[in-house]
């Protein structure tokens, strides 16, 4: 949590400047207002900076993906509510959070400058940027449905992140294994679409396709590149996921 203490020791919109720096000082700066002018900035380290830019940018949005269908459904809010249990966030963060996720839902959501500003911001960390991918597929699809504008959004996101279609398409098939592994009805068709393999993949392919995924979600790897540690168990969540689609098609050799 040493991000969040660094994050708000000033008037947090002038952070980082551009569209994150405008969210955050919308959202936070009345509330810790420590007299900073507007034209200083606060000097975070490049990690810190990392995880504040992810926490900013995942919770709006979040919040931009659940109104696109023209309404934000029970559960979608649920879903956020949910990730952010998970954190295990203090008032505070669940706060900001919150704050985060409205000003998502705005019309005017600049979602584009926002993403270009956060890829920036991740200096070409790819695996974390997934992971944010991956959050924000897991959440549109917490209703058990993925609308067109819902999906068009998400491969929109995933196209100025750097993302092909057929990328995005393995996510999308991951977030589908991991809702059928949470409820314990993982099929085998399920676990190959999770690895990202076919049944006629060697044995070494399916190996290497499975390491490969686990050192990509690896929490302690993913930290160290910038998630922020009350990330970590979504993190883990993924990685207790892959790990089961390999034992499921291990078995069944």
């Amino acid at each position: 949590m040493a991000w969040w203490g660094t994050f708000i020791g000033g008037t947090l919109g002038f952070v980082f400047g551009g569209p994150l720096g405008a969210l955050v000082g919308a959202a936070l700066g009345g509330n810790f207002d420590r007299g900073i002018s507007m034209g200083d900035r606060i000097d975070m380290g490049s990690q810190e900076r990392v995880q504040a830019a992810f926490f900013t940018t995942t919770f709006s949005v979040m919040g931009h993906i659940a109104k696109a269908d023209g309404h934000v459904s029970a559960h979608e809010i649920s879903a956020a509510k949910n990730i952010m249990a998970q954190m295990q966030l203090s008032e505070a963060q669940r706060k900001a959070a919150i704050k985060f996720f409205d000003q998502g839902k705005a019309d005017d959501f600049p979602l584009e400058d926002v993403l270009h500003q956060f890829k920036k911001e991740c200096h070409r960390r790819r695996n974390l940027i997934q992971m944010f991918v991956e959050i924000q597929i897991s959440t549109a699809m917490a209703d058990g449905k993925v609308d067109d504008s819902e999906k068009h959004i998400l491969y929109t996101i995933g196209n100025i992140l750097g993302f092909s279609g057929e990328q995005i398409d393995h996510l999308f098939s991951i977030a589908n294994g991991a809702q059928a592994s949470a409820s314990d009805s993982l099929t085998l068709d399920q676990a190959y679409e999770i690895l990202g393999i076919s049944k006629d993949s060697s044995e070494a392919e399916m190996k290497k396709a499975y390491r490969r995924l686990m050192s990509q979600h690896h929490p302690d790897k993913l930290v160290a590149k910038g998630l922020p540690d009350e990330m970590i168990a979504l993190a883990t969540e993924k990685t207790q996921e892959i790990r089961k689609a390999y034992d499921t098609i291990k078995k069944s050799l």
